[in-house]
């Protein structure tokens, strides 16, 4: 089996650009996945967002989280669990319109660090893409203007945390699914490990890192790539020590954003093209019910309404 795909950023401002960047597109083809290092967000600063994370589940999630495991028996369960997920969470949204001030028991420091947090990681996120677009053969600023929309982008955070477990072999921190948006950017614990993805029929984790960013693509990319870069079914193996933190932090299109492969993409690699035309709000309602199933029936449902649906041909200029 290969190694997972280390990018090291500061070594696309020098002579290894070229290798580094066949680097980040062999991960984008092959794997899905990749993990930055050297990403330009400050060590310190992610100690800190690391520390208020987890003072903040302490505080405010931890007894919570005990007693819906309780209400529910889950500590005493003899057979698997498909249905829910062993974890803690709540949401963070940034773009088009912020509810950090509107999220209920946060510290002040809290929401002006992730506040912070946020600003550094869009900033992130769309270097990413325009080195996307850059290996893609697309003109750079493509896939941020694909993913705008009328608004602007939808950007937020998820913040998770996954508790020790009692039964890690019948219930899954997070069950298995590729996820739906565009580029995913995390900031995971370096010590408590449980994150894996599936390739080549084998599930291989993704190692946990100090002050690492963890990249993966969403279904979108998929599509604007016309399946030269895919999604990639992933989960997080819940464990009996520690607990484990997780900030994903989702840079996705905007609601109203029309989503479909790029023509450059297309003519140039002269194939067909496979995936369909479809508003990007309308792709996560139909996600919403089938997350943790397969994501090709999904594609298919949108080929089916295409050409009913008021959209428009894909045109070339």
């Amino acid at each position: 089996m290969a190694t997972f795909p280390v990018i090291n950023m500061e070594k696309l401002n020098g002579e290894e650009r070229a290798s580094t960047m066949e680097m980040i597109n062999d991960a984008c083809e092959n794997w899905g996945f990749f993990e930055l290092v050297n990403h330009g967000i400050d060590p310190e600063f992610m100690d800190t967002v690391e520390k208020l994370t987890k003072e903040h589940y302490r505080k405010s999630m931890e007894q919570r989280f005990k007693e819906m495991v309780a209400s529910k028996g889950l500590e005493a369960v003899q057979s698997e669990i498909d249905d829910l997920d062993w974890e803690s969470t709540f949401f963070l949204r940034h773009l088009p319109v912020s509810n950090i001030s509107e999220v209920p028991d946060l510290e002040d420091e809290y929401r002006k660090v992730m506040k912070e947090f946020a600003a550094q990681l869009e900033i992130l996120a769309e270097q990413l893409l325009d080195l996307l677009c850059e290996n893609l053969g697309l003109e750079k600023g493509y896939l941020k203007k694909a993913f705008y929309g009328s608004k602007g982008p939808n950007f937020g955070t998820k913040v998770s945390n996954y508790p020790p477990c009692p039964k890690p072999d019948l219930i899954k921190g997070l069950r298995a699914h590729t996820d739906a948006g565009g580029i995913i950017l995390l900031f995971q614990d370096d010590k408590v490990s449980g994150l894996q993805l599936l390739k080549d029929g084998q599930w291989v984790d993704v190692p946990p890192m100090r002050h690492s960013i963890v990249i993966n693509l969403g279904d979108q990319l998929e599509v604007i790539t016309n399946g030269k870069y895919k999604s990639v079914l992933h989960r997080v193996i819940a464990q009996t020590d520690g607990n484990r933190m997780s900030l994903a932090s989702f840079y996705n299109p905007g609601s109203d954003a029309v989503i479909y492969p790029a023509p450059t993409l297309v003519e140039k690699e002269e194939e067909k093209y496979l995936y369909p035309k479809f508003v990007f709000d309308d792709y996560m309602k139909l996600y919403a019910g089938l997350k943790f199933q397969a994501k090709e029936p999904r594609f298919e449902a949108f080929k089916n309404i295409e050409n009913t649906a008021n959209l428009g041909p894909i045109v070339t200029a």
